[in-house]
């Protein structure tokens, strides 16, 4: 393997926990705008609802923490790289420039700010659930 071989790994590993976003980013909008169309007040169904979005944000997380780790994985083998090691060009000047930006997320703060998105999400959820059913208790005025 040589060095672009590496960098490539560890951008693909880049894309991945991107992708990851994305999916989790689709699912939330899906979830809010499937809640904010509801007229009807429904407990259960929010309650479902609350307890699949979790499930599949606890997925997501878990997904997230690998693709974390091996981006963290990839760079600690960029960093140590052989340059001489059967590379067919010296990477020299490129490692220079390119390692000092390959600062990838760290698990904390990824998982901070799923978590907080996650709590936000099914706070957003319940409120839609309560203002349906303060809703529906008023009574239209003649």
């Amino acid at each position: 393997m040589n060095y672009n071989d590496l960098l490539q790994l560890y951008f693909d590993r880049a894309n991945a926990l991107q992708n990851f976003w994305n999916i989790y980013i689709l699912a939330v909008g899906g979830i809010l705008a499937f809640a904010s169309m509801r007229k009807q007040p429904a407990a259960l169904t929010t309650f479902v609802v609350c307890l699949l979005f979790a499930l599949f944000a606890y997925e997501n997380l878990g997904a997230m923490k690998d693709c974390t780790a091996q981006r963290f994985a990839m760079l600690e083998a960029v960093k140590k790289f052989d340059a001489n090691g059967g590379a067919q060009t010296d990477p020299t000047a490129l490692r220079q420039l390119l390692e000092p930006t390959l600062t990838p997320a760290t698990w904390q703060s990824v998982k901070t700010t799923h978590l907080i998105s996650d709590v936000l999400t099914i706070a957003g959820l319940v409120v839609m659930e309560l203002r349906r059913r303060r809703l529906s208790n008023v009574s239209p005025t003649a």
